[in-house]
Parts: structure tokens; sequence; C-alpha cells
């Protein structure tokens, strides 16, 4: 799904930068003040004052999972990288983290407004993506009930035709959905709905 680029107003929005006390914090500090955000410095830990922010900033040259709050890929918001070693460890490292953007180190004046925007974005469709994989399998997962109901409801005999047929007699007879029905005849609640609507 391609869709545009939503430009969010940035003030007053909370960044939380884990890093030690260093020049690349107070650089990258004054640009998000500029934006207009709210900015917090934290080392050696990401405690849990970062769920109530709205981007974090972090070192990807000497961090490590054990600094956050969730897990690696779990971020409940969007992260940026900051990095200064190019190598390939700590970039898969900050990658595998969840990392939705990038900044060089040494941080100049310039480079965060970008990096803000580029993570919000991929982070919303990071999320967008997630919730449509979990509403495909939820859809997937609904149609093995039924052919399991179908299937079940075929072994007394009918054909897949009939059977499928019955099944959504049932669901109408019992007011719920064809999937719940067909959930409802694999947990073997039908009782005597099931036995009426055997016809």
């Amino acid at each position: 799904m391609k869709r545009g680029l939503r430009i969010q107003n940035l003030g007053g929005a909370r960044a939380v930068i884990l890093h030690r006390p260093h020049a690349t914090v107070a650089a990258l500090t004054r640009q998000l003040t500029a934006i207009g955000l709210v900015v917090e410095q934290v080392w050696p830990d990401l405690g849990a004052e970062a769920l109530a922010a709205d981007f974090v900033f972090f070192d990807a040259d000497t961090g490590h999972d054990a600094q956050f709050p969730w897990g690696p890929g779990e971020s409940p918001i969007p992260m940026i990288a900051l990095i200064g070693s190019e190598a390939p460890g700590r970039i898969e490292w900050s990658l595998q983290l969840g990392a939705h953007a990038q900044m060089l180190k040494p941080v100049g004046d310039n480079g965060a407004y970008s990096a803000l925007l580029i993570a919000r974005a991929a982070f919303d469709a990071q999320r967008e993506l997630s919730a449509e994989i979990a509403e495909l399998r939820r859809r997937l997962d609904e149609r093995r009930t039924v052919v399991q109901a179908v299937m079940k409801l075929a072994a007394r005999g009918k054909s897949e035709a009939e059977a499928y047929a019955q099944l959504r007699k049932m669901a109408m007879a019992w007011r719920i959905s064809f999937e719940e029905a067909a959930a409802r005849i694999l947990g073997g609640d039908g009782g005597a709905d099931d036995r009426r609507n055997r016809g």
C-alpha cells in the first residue's frame, strides 16, 4: 500500500537520547530543541519513562539489548540509531533491535528533522504491516476452522457440499457468524442444536 508521508508538527514531542554524556548528545539536543522537542538524556539504561516518549535515539556503538525495557524488534516507539562505527556487527545489531532510522556521528547542525520523519514513517508502516499480517493470519485460522468443521460434519455420512450447507444452516439458527458456528462445532458444544440441524 503506497501512501504519502505524514508531515507532523513535532512541537512538544518527547525524545529520549540513550547515550553517555558526549558532544553528540549536546549537538543532537540543540537540533531537537530547535525543532520544538522536549529532550531527555539517559545512560546507561532506558527506563520506563521511555514508554511515554515519542522517539528514542540510541548509541549503536556501545549499546546492548539489556538497556531496553522491550525485546529486539518490539519497540513501541520510533527508534533512531546514532552510528559512529560502521562495523557490520554494530549495524546488524541496531537493525535487529529495530532501528527505524539512523544518524551518523559526529552529529552536526542538521539531520535530526529528516531522521525523525523517516523514523516515524517507517514505524507507522511497520505497525500497519503487522496489523495486516495479524488480520490475514486470523482469517486463515478461521478458514481452517471452517474446513475442519465441515470435515467433522461430513464424517457423519454427508457430502462436503451437504456438510457445508448444514454448517451454514446452523450458523443462521444460532444467529452467529459462519466462523463462530464452525468453532462451536469443533468445540463440541453444538449439543441439541447440533442434533436438530443435522437434516
